[in-house]
């Protein structure tokens, strides 16, 4: 069965994971970044954080909706058992891999640059968002594929006219507070290895999943009123960041809003990304291909970049530059050059074992060429 090519969806993904990389470069300046396994800078910087007070309010729940639409589509082409085991090639296989080899490599580089002694220390890290995924196909699944197979109609037809207007959007927002008044995360941003990042990534994850039921209709809202979307998450934010103006847990604005603000922003985005984004464009499928594996491989690049750059003293706003700098060139050269180009290292990184058709033909071009 021929289905129709999400652009904007791969758009966001891939615009989503350089947002996080970004979002993890600005916390090496940041007072606080040693408590949670990041490398510290001397130079601290409250202007490079600025911006990330309202991009960490959405940046994961924006990628856990967006898997949740990617199991959608996986779905249009596979029974339960087909789907579980391509997600387990892409999904568990990496995170399993970047359990014990990867990220015990970046804090190789944390343990020397602050003389502690060497161990090896296997955790989730950065891939924890990866196992939860994984619960969450395994979760879902039957629910999805009845989905699939019209068992639940009325619930589809309900929600079908429940999108269609910008107030039954808003009503997702019931359970995303409902949520955090359970388990009043501090601050909201704490989404690693916490039942508040579980529990938010699975809503995010099964709504996701539930958007795309309603076939063009979901799309259509969020076109038609994306303005209003981002209207109300400025006005969340500007409230939040004026009158709460720090993060931390004594002085954060209330879990409620910070939950609506959330799904405002990502509500926006998607009306955006929908209008201007949903083209082909040559360089995106190489990005979209890209994204995954340079999400696993980042933080060892950038704590080596950190530790190439922080030594120099340089102004924060500079360090930053060539740290981000260091660590997209970085990052693509590692993908570039050996994951993509290495059959056995493609698996690891949620690749096909194999070069698809498009880059075959694409390399007997330049041979032929040459």
């Amino acid at each position: 069965m021929k289905t129709e090519r999400r652009y904007d969806i791969d758009w966001l993904r891939v615009i989503a994971i350089a947002l996080l990389l970004i979002y993890h470069i600005a916390i090496v300046f940041q007072p606080w970044a040693m408590l949670i396994g990041f490398m510290r800078s001397d130079e601290i910087s409250t202007a490079i954080w600025q911006p990330m007070t309202m991009l960490n309010v959405w940046r994961i729940p924006i990628l856990f909706y967006v898997s949740g639409m990617g199991v959608y589509f996986a779905l249009r082409k596979r029974n339960n058992i087909e789907l579980l085991k391509e997600r387990a090639r892409r999904i568990l296989l990496p995170f399993l891999f970047g359990f014990v080899a990867i990220t015990p490599l970046h804090m190789f580089v944390f343990q020397e640059y602050y003389n502690i002694g060497l161990s090896y220390y296997p955790h989730m890290g950065h891939l924890w968002f990866l196992g939860n995924i994984f619960i969450y196909v395994l979760i879902g699944l039957p629910i999805f594929y009845g989905i699939k197979k019209g068992a639940f109609s009325k619930l589809t037809s309900f929600l079908t006219r429940l999108f269609n207007n910008p107030l039954g959007l808003l009503s997702v927002n019931v359970f995303f507070v409902a949520e955090v008044l359970l388990f009043q995360p501090k601050p909201f941003a704490m989404y690693a290895e916490t039942w508040h990042g579980f529990v938010i990534g699975l809503l995010a994850f099964f709504f996701g999943f539930l958007f795309m039921t309603t076939g063009k209709v979901f799309w259509n809202s969020v076109k038609q009123w994306k303005w209003l979307f981002l209207g109300l998450a400025a006005i969340l934010y500007t409230l939040r960041y004026v009158i709460f103006t720090s993060e931390g847990p004594l002085n954060e604005a209330p879990l409620y809003l910070i939950s609506i603000e959330s799904n405002s922003w990502i509500f926006s985005i998607f009306g955006f990304c929908y209008q201007y984004l949903n083209k082909p464009c040559k360089i995106l499928s190489y990005l979209s291909k890209a994204a995954y594996p340079v999400y696993i491989i980042h933080m060892i690049i950038l704590y080596l970049a950190a530790k190439l750059i922080l030594p120099l003293h340089l102004p924060a706003l500079m360090a930053f530059a060539l740290i981000t700098l260091i660590t997209f060139i970085g990052c693509y050269l590692l993908y570039e050059f050996l994951i993509r180009r290495i059959p056995i290292l493609r698996p690891l990184f949620g690749l096909n074992l194999n070069l698809n058709r498009t880059e075959v033909d694409r390399k007997k071009v330049i041979v032929n060429k040459a």
